[in-house]
């Protein structure tokens, strides 16, 4: 029993793989610059965090005003909805070669999304000034943030927005957290220094701790 559910997980995480893979060469095939951006294009609030949500929506839209944006372009792109019937799109595409991962980040998160692909869990757009924060499933086999303990100090990765902007960021801090921490999701330092951000995210420790990656532009 245990070797046939061992077989049946393995070959429900390669199907999920697919689905990523494929979203990532549609990015891939409509990133372009020549189609001006939606003014009223938002993100997607998901962490929760103290007080309404009400509150925390108004809080990022209010930072957002307050950015400046790098280019005026976007793609149209194409809405899913997943399995547990979130709705989602694409925004981001993060490529990290040092443990050789480039996937999609998906605009939501829950459940069902964590199996398809990396999610976007708090923060600006893409590459604006602020924590851009990513979670991702941990998998032994390495795939997602299955090899993300590996990244140390001096370490890249390279997020690439719908626009076709790339920037490069650079690990400078990495430790472990308890699940209810989300210290490491705070704007302030990011939005007080102008700069931009990276916190990737995902389990360590059979789930019980969370292990974080800390990145700032090159």
């Amino acid at each position: 029993l245990l070797f046939s559910y061992y077989i049946y997980a393995e070959y429900d995480r390669n199907k999920s793989e697919e689905v990523s893979k494929e979203i990532l060469a549609e990015i891939k095939e409509q990133v372009d610059t020549t189609v001006k951006k939606d003014e009223n294009d938002k993100i997607v609030v998901i962490l929760e965090v103290p007080g309404t949500q009400e509150d925390n929506e108004d809080k990022t839209e209010n930072q957002n005003n307050n950015q400046t944006k790098t280019n005026n372009t976007k793609i149209d792109t194409k809405t899913y909805t997943s399995k547990d019937g979130v709705k989602y799109t694409t925004e981001a595409i993060l490529k990290i070669p040092k443990i050789n991962i480039e996937y999609p980040v998906l605009s939501a998160t829950s459940d069902a999304l964590l199996f398809v692909s990396l999610n976007k869990y708090w923060g600006p757009q893409p590459n604006e000034v602020g924590n851009y924060c990513i979670v991702g499933h941990y998998y032994e086999n390495g795939k997602m943030f299955g090899k993300l303990h590996k990244l140390k100090n001096g370490d890249k990765a390279e997020l690439t927005d719908l626009s076709g902007n790339t920037v490069t960021y650079q690990v400078y801090d990495k430790k472990v957290i308890e699940p209810t921490d989300v210290s490491c999701t705070s704007q302030m330092v990011a939005r007080d220094m102008q700069i931009r951000e990276l916190t990737l995210i995902t389990c360590t420790n059979g789930g019980k701790q969370r292990l974080v990656v800390k990145l700032r532009q090159v």
